[in-house]
């Protein structure tokens, strides 16, 4: 007798145990905003042809003043491309011109991802950004094509 509820009490201890955790798992790890390292889970991309509009003007700064396009970034749900604005050697703004919008789900990520990682980049003065939890693939869509078009502005 003492056997069977002792068993008892040890399914319903795992059973609970599992519960919590599933709810954990689910439902509260969709909810947090922490941030990864800028270097985790870089996947690669693909890319296309693309344009480029600069001036010849060097200034003291570590780019070159002018607008670079990069080339088109292939990500697994969409393209995405950027345009870069350097004035005085310093990235200014950076213009978003294609981006994964055909899904509601990739719509609702890009428009609450892009404007940070456009504003964390100017910060930065660089594509080394941290990553935002959830937009994995909309950080390295922007982050590649982002340092694509720096690698033109140098």
């Amino acid at each position: 007798m003492m056997k069977k509820i002792i068993g008892v009490a040890v399914a319903i201890t795992v059973a609970v145990a599992s519960v919590i955790d599933g709810y954990i798992v689910f439902f509260k790890g969709n909810q947090r905003h922490s941030q990864t390292n800028s270097n985790s889970n870089q996947s690669s991309v693909s890319t296309e042809s693309s344009s480029n509009t600069s001036s010849n003007q060097t200034t003291s700064g570590k780019y070159k003043d002018g607008t670079f396009t990069s080339k088109t970034v292939t990500t697994p749900h969409g393209t995405m491309q950027v345009s870069v604005v350097i004035s005085n050697g310093k990235i200014t703004n950076i213009k978003i011109l294609k981006y994964p919008d055909e899904e509601s789900k990739s719509e609702r990520i890009n428009s609450q991802s892009l404007p940070t990682y456009q504003s964390e980049a100017i910060k930065a003065q660089s594509a080394n950004i941290q990553q935002i939890s959830g937009a994995t693939e909309t950080y390295t869509g922007f982050t590649n094509s982002l340092q694509d078009a720096l690698n033109k502005a140098v």
